[in-house]
């Protein structure tokens, strides 16, 4: 199987007069249709490395090939056409706007990367069906369970099908019994070809994953 995902030798640093090493020389290569769960402390670099594999922030050094693609010879227009198109972000905060409905929320992500406005109600809905959210899709998020505002992002993330889902503590603000069910829909997902990189803290929230990867002081390691 192909790589969706290769990075080599990748390098963040911070600050001018003090550098503050985030990311050391990481090596990683993600399958197209893997689950990978990034395991960390705080401050390990973590968030760090997944701003880079979601075009939101450039390595120091190193090289990152998404879909055989050298992103770094991209412009900033480039990268954001990307990110758009082919990377859908769930985050722990769940980011809906309070005063727009369930639907207009999910369709929100089409309006920014320029999709069909034809169907891009039906397309919504069907997102949410996914997630199993058809039933909620009028109501506003204040009146969602956290569970309930966690699929709603997932189904705004997805519904442009990208190439990529990137998670970031994604049951960090839920119940564990929430969580679970949220992690349930990540393994249909997963069953389904969507390749899927989660951070987390949680080592057992991190074994529901097909492969764990850890990070320490921005070393990154299989074992």
């Amino acid at each position: 199987m192909t790589n969706l995902i290769e990075l080599d030798r990748i390098g963040r640093e911070y600050g001018t007069q003090t550098q503050i090493q985030a990311l050391r020389e990481v090596d990683l290569s993600v399958e197209f249709g893997e689950w990978l769960a990034v395991v960390g402390p705080s401050g390990s670099g973590k968030t760090t490395l997944l701003n880079i594999l979601g075009l939101l922030d450039r390595p120091s050094s190193g090289g990152y090939r998404l879909d055989g693609r050298d992103m770094s010879t991209l412009t900033e227009a480039q990268r954001a056409g990307v990110r758009s198109r082919e990377i859908g972000f769930v985050f722990q905060s769940f980011h809906l706007v309070s005063h727009r409905s369930v639907t207009e929320n999910v369709m929100m992500s089409d309006i920014y990367r320029g999709g069909d406005r034809s169907d891009r109600r039906s397309r919504a809905l069907a997102s949410l069906e996914r997630v199993r959210l058809d039933h909620r899709a009028d109501y506003l998020p204040p009146r969602l369970s956290g569970g309930e505002r966690q699929r709603a992002a997932i189904a705004r993330a997805i519904l442009g099908q990208p190439k990529l889902l990137l998670c970031d503590e994604p049951t960090g603000n839920l119940d564990t019994a929430t969580g679970t069910r949220i992690l349930d829909l990540f393994d249909e997902m997963h069953g389904d070809g969507m390749t899927i990189v989660m951070i987390t803290h949680d080592p057992g929230v991190a074994r529901r994953a097909q492969r764990e990867v850890h990070i320490v002081d921005g070393f990154l390691s299989e074992t």
